[in-house]
């Protein structure tokens, strides 16, 4: 399937002409992907292994969830004091997909970005050693679930106790965003967490209001590189997003689909070091993708 083919041939044309260059081979062997879509209960499900180098010169296996405006469906925000996987998450809520959510103490499994749920504050942003005022460069994305369900993005001030002035009942921070009202967010390429290569895990948003749901694998030698945020980036807008932000990624990256697979998981977590569905982490929250009842609608 050719994917979103008109969103990303304008996408490249808006580019600068140097990064344009630089990444018009990847373009366009993701837009002639013969993507495998699976249409199921008010979302579509992509997927694709790129295999030969054939993206960003590396292997990436790449799942997508793509929600159009009016689906019967909306987010959820889920979090719980111990550690569970994904698919726990949503087989708990009844959900239709998930993906991970934000980042979070492994030790403690308490949350190190701000969330709130159903008006409940249940993490802040964690200070720094040596800076309690402003915010670490991962808290720079807050996603806003409005009361139908559907995201919303803001890049909070440096405050990092900000998002309490939000109204929102759910409210999750993670980062860095990674395009914001149509425009990249420059990143900060002196930070490894930035360059180098790891399992990701995105969300975005079209101008038509469809949701985007991303993750890509990683730490798997021959099968899936991984990506740098600015590879990220562009994967995200090649897939339309005028909004885009990064969520907790490496071991943690992980998608769940109803059915999916012999336990819902529909990509590869790395952390049993093999290139299949069982290596799930447990991890502090999730988003999920749930059926919406008439009330909702």
């Amino acid at each position: 399937m050719k994917l979103l083919l008109p969103l990303i041939v304008l996408a490249i044309a808006l580019m600068p002409c140097r990064a344009q260059r630089h990444y018009q081979a990847d373009s366009t062997a993701f837009v002639n992907a013969e993507w495998q879509t699976d249409t199921l209960d008010g979302f579509l499900f992509h997927h694709y292994h790129f295999q030969q180098r054939q993206l960003f010169n590396s292997n990436q296996y790449l799942c997508v969830i793509e929600i159009p405006k009016g689906s019967p469906t909306h987010l959820r925000f889920v979090a719980d004091s111990v550690l569970t996987t994904v698919s726990n998450f949503a087989l708990r809520s009844d959900a239709l997909a998930g993906i991970n959510g934000s980042y979070f103490n492994m030790s403690t499994g308490a949350p190190v970005c701000y969330l709130r749920i159903g008006g409940k504050e249940l993490g802040n942003n964690e200070p720094a050693r040596t800076d309690s005022v402003n915010r670490k460069y991962y808290q720079n994305a807050a996603i806003r679930l409005l009361k139908s369900g559907r995201p919303r993005f803001n890049i909070p001030d440096s405050n990092r106790l900000c998002e309490r002035t939000m109204p929102d009942s759910n409210v999750m921070t993670a980062g860095p965003m990674l395009i914001s009202r149509g425009a990249d967010v420059p990143q900060r390429l002196d930070r490894r967490f930035v360059y180098a290569r790891h399992n990701r895990t995105a969300i975005g948003l079209k101008p038509d209001g469809t949701i985007i749901l991303l993750v890509a694998d990683g730490r798997s030698k021959h099968n899936a590189d991984g990506m740098s945020l600015p590879e990220l980036t562009r994967v995200m807008r090649w897939l339309g997003c005028c909004d885009a932000a990064n969520l907790d990624g490496g071991g943690s990256s992980t998608m769940y689909i109803r059915n999916g697979s012999t336990n819902g998981i529909v990509n590869h977590p790395s952390d049993n070091g093999r290139f299949d569905p069982f290596g799930q982490r447990r991890v502090a929250n999730a988003i999920l993708l749930v059926k919406s009842k008439s009330s909702d609608l």
